[in-house]
């Protein structure tokens, strides 16, 4: 195998909750008479709360009161997401329990605060095959900047090249091949465009089929 470790994203690959989130975010529009701009709302996924800002705030302009809109936000979205265990993304499990008995290290790079994803994580009974993580409020730069990915590397002390990436969203998928990983993208609310596909690396419809293909490599690797 030419890896030694595996860094999952976290909200929408791991976990299904960024339709959690999006519909919260429209609930707070909505209680502060705001305008739902999807548009606006789907460029922010992957990001880390810095950029997550700077996106709302561009998109719906200078008399947007963000910090209201945050605070409406964050309320109804954490009133969900630290009181009850988010339904897990398929092949999850099967996937990450394949990748222990391979004995490889396992991280988490989520532009989630840390606290939060510590509770998702728990509430969803992941947290105990996860070695390190490395979360939004760590690092200077979100994604697509590979900052966050290369922390990750970091902690499990294994080069970059050498990690396998998984992730779900657009800024996510160039954040890890700007690290220089081996990349896999299973998408959730936005379909890869055309000029993300064109980067080459691997696109599948689930960690399920993840899990399949990397079973198959090694298998082709051992004959």
């Amino acid at each position: 195998m030419n890896y030694h470790a595996a860094i999952f994203d976290m909200d929408g690959l791991l976990l299904d909750t960024e339709r959690i989130s999006m519909q919260t975010f429209s609930e707070a529009c909505s209680a502060l008479s705001l305008p739902m701009l999807k548009e606006v709302y789907l460029k922010v996924i992957g990001c880390n709360a810095t950029t997550v800002q700077e996106i709302i705030c561009s998109g719906y302009g200078s008399q947007l009161d963000y910090q209201a809109l945050r605070s409406e936000w964050l309320r109804r979205y954490h009133g969900i997401v630290t009181k009850q265990a988010i339904p897990i993304k398929e092949g999850v499990v099967e996937l990450m329990q394949w990748l222990k008995s391979e004995s490889i290290p396992i991280a988490v790079a989520t532009s989630s605060d840390k606290e939060i994803a510590t509770i998702k994580l728990t509430l969803a009974g992941l947290i105990d095959y996860v070695d390190c993580l490395s979360t939004g409020c760590e690092v200077t730069k979100s994604k697509p900047d590979p900052e966050i990915f290369l922390l990750a590397a970091a902690r499990l002390q294994v080069p970059a090249q050498q990690c396998l990436a998984f992730e779900d969203s657009h800024n996510g998928v160039l954040a890890a091949v700007a690290a220089g990983m081996q990349v896999y993208q299973v998408p959730d609310l936005i379909p890869p465009s055309t000029e993300l596909i064109a980067m080459g690396h691997h696109i599948h419809s689930s960690l399920a089929d993840v899990l399949h293909t990397l079973q198959s490599q090694q298998i082709k690797q051992a004959n």
